[in-house]
């Protein structure tokens, strides 16, 4: 991987904040689940996400810029004493020794000492899950790899928000002796919506009417995060009007539509032609207040 600051599109001196912001707009981008059959965006995804692994943890972080570790976060001053006076000064052992290998270097250096063996909790694994805006509203639950071979189902909470980190207990990586294991932590990334975007519990959608629908009112079919429902739309309404289906957002939020008047994509001389002897009865500058800006 190349520098992981550069994988990100960051700065060296910008702070965790800009640095999990970028990863999630990257990650947003580049998912698999969002690009099927593109393996050039799967390569991105891991070159990104293996970057947020070592630049989200200011321990790693801060070796790397230290020059300690490598952008895979291998030491690397590879040949170096662990433990300077284990057995008398005649164990040296490599910095990058394995889980296994670390376990039983641990055991012989301390279990051996007043008969108490060497524990140790297991490290959190991090991962990150791209949902559809509609599975998020709804709750789900999806199956994620792990590590060593194993999957795991998360479920995810109907109404779960973008950046929101579920923490599963015990599903990270094992511990040392009879330490236990550590957590899985999986950040949830909601993939946005043609249609729909959200404020609180509150969904919003804008919905095209004709001048037709508009001025004289009508019943249309309205796409909702729990299916479809009719909606009046009074007459009189106009761009900009907002109706309310109670109870149709998320948890026990509502879903506000908004409407926005389209004209036809063809010429209609025959609306032109009445609009040109028309005059309001009640009439009103649609600017009016723009002159004091």
């Amino acid at each position: 991987m190349k520098d992981p600051y550069a994988a990100l599109g960051v700065q060296r001196t910008d702070d965790a904040a800009a640095i999990r912001a970028a990863y999630r707009k990257l990650a947003k981008i580049h998912h698999p689940d969002l690009n099927p059959g593109k393996p050039e965006a799967l390569d991105r995804f891991k070159e990104v996400s293996s970057a947020y692994e070592l630049l989200s943890d200011a321990d790693k972080r801060g070796k790397f810029d230290r020059g300690e570790i490598d952008a895979e976060g291998h030491d690397i001053h590879r040949e170096q004493p662990f433990y300077r006076d284990f057995q008398e000064g005649h164990g040296r052992y490599r910095g990058d020794a394995d889980h296994e290998d670390l376990d039983s270097i641990f055991a012989q250096a301390f279990g051996q000492r007043g008969g108490r063996s060497f524990n140790a909790r297991g490290r959190d694994a991090h991962y990150t899950l791209t949902v559809s805006f509609l599975d998020a509203a709804a709750g789900t639950t999806r199956r994620i790899g792990m590590p060593e071979g194993r999957t795991l189902d998360v479920k995810i909470p109907a109404g779960v928000t973008d950046g929101h980190i579920l923490r599963l207990k015990g599903q990270g990586m094992p511990g040392m002796g009879e330490g236990k294991p550590g957590d899985a932590l999986v950040e949830i990334a909601v993939a946005p919506h043609p249609l729909f975007h959200r404020e609180g519990d509150d969904i919003i959608v804008e919905l095209p009417v004709t001048v037709k629908e508009a001025v004289l009112g009508t019943t249309l079919e309205v796409p909702t995060v729990k299916g479809k429902v009719r909606l009046t739309v009074p007459p009189g309404s106009g761009t900009g009007t907002r109706l309310r289906l109670r109870g149709r957002g998320i948890r026990e939020g509502h879903q506000f539509v908004q409407l926005h008047i389209v004209q036809p994509p063809g010429e209609e001389p025959e609306l032109a032609e009445f609009l040109k002897h028309w005059t309001p009865k009640n009439d009103f500058n649609p600017r009016s207040g723009l002159e004091d800006l």
